[in-house]
């Protein structure tokens, strides 16, 4: 993978700024009017995309009461959580992504969207998105994987709740089918995800192993781990989004506020620039500063013929004297002249 990824008006590669997608999610809390102001506020944070989810309740999971369309686990924020339910509190009306969408490219936004299932596809194509993103929980359903790839578009893909094995299988579909342009996410699909499950190694590891570009699926508070995922060579950072988590929302206790994916942008920004590249040199900046390391002066007033000491010469700032390499071979040397103490020691000094 050496050539730039082409975005709408963006191209994304180790060579740009890191790509960061607020993810709006389910976070317009069912108000379309939130929905724009939360695209208002990703803009004025400077992210580059806003992404949604594509779905309704019946094309994600099933109306049924049965236990097994329950969460049942006690450290979830769903926890007890009727799936079909949860679901209709927070998937996106489609009718509202056109001016979503609309509303984004007025205010400098890439927008587009995780498809949950085929129809989604179709829906997003008619819209004409310039990209799609999968989502962990559908990266092994190889229907959606088709679907999304035989479009042509950029793929990105995020790695949660997948083995090594899935996912070979999963990159496969995707290549198979015509997808030419494909980012990896690492992912860790706990709500919110603890540092010490983020496991950001693994991040240039999979750039390795299947010849991609990488990034960060970040669920994490703060923002941390995004900026050292970006020291590991991530060139796609995605949070999810949200007006104030105060006001709620199935994804608001993970969620960045405004201030926050602002300072996201900033300081992800900040480390992609510190990366640099192999340097061993002086940068320029830094060649007015040389004249202030340390060399060898006369710091007591010495006649001529007296002998060089550790009394009347010492290694001091600046740098304008002998280097202090030559120091021992001063300390055997006697001076050829009258030498006022604040001198820069000089070969013809000394003798």
């Amino acid at each position: 993978m050496n050539q730039p990824i082409q975005v709408a008006n963006c191209t994304i590669s180790p060579a740009d700024r890191p790509f960061v997608i607020a993810e709006m999610s389910g976070n317009h809390n069912q108000s379309l009017e939130r929905a724009l102001a939360i695209v208002d506020a990703a803009a004025d944070a400077g992210a580059h995309a806003i992404k949604l989810q594509t779905y309704t309740p019946d094309t994600i999971t099933f109306n049924g009461e049965s236990e097994e369309f329950y969460i049942r686990d006690n450290q979830s924020l769903w926890a007890d959580k009727n799936l079909y339910k949860l679901y209709q509190k927070a998937y996106t009306r489609w009718e509202w992504h056109a001016p979503i969408f609309e509303h984004a490219k007025k205010r400098g936004l890439i927008a587009f969207s995780s498809p949950f299932d085929t129809t989604a596809v179709d829906f997003l194509e008619s819209l004409d998105v310039p990209l799609y993103k999968i989502a962990s929980f559908e990266n092994t359903d190889h229907l959606l994987l088709k679907k999304v790839a035989q479009t042509g578009k950029p793929v990105i893909m995020s790695t949660g709740v997948a083995t090594l094995a899935d996912l070979y299988e999963s990159v496969k579909v995707l290549r198979d089918n015509g997808c030419k342009d494909l980012i990896l996410l690492k992912c860790t699909s706990t709500y919110p995800a603890t540092p010490e499950s983020t496991n950001l190694l693994t991040i240039p590891h999979m750039r390795d192993l299947f010849s991609v570009y990488t990034g960060l699926s970040d669920h994490t508070m703060g923002i941390g781990a995004a900026v050292a995922a970006v020291a590991l060579g991530a060139v796609v950072i995605e949070k999810h989004f949200t007006l104030s988590r105060a006001d709620g929302g199935v994804d608001s206790a993970f969620s960045l506020e405004p201030h926050e994916l602002q300072s996201l942008v900033t300081e992800t920004e900040r480390a992609f620039l510190a990366m640099g590249q192999i340097n061993y040199t002086p940068t320029p900046k830094e060649q007015k500063s040389l004249q202030f390391k340390r060399s060898l002066y006369v710091v007591q007033d010495i006649k001529a013929g007296e002998p060089f000491t550790a009394e009347n010469v010492r290694s001091i700032r600046p740098a304008n004297g002998l280097h202090t390499r030559y120091y021992d071979q001063v300390l055997n040397s006697v001076a050829t002249q009258d030498i006022p103490a604040g001198t820069a020691l000089r070969w013809d000094l000394l003798n």
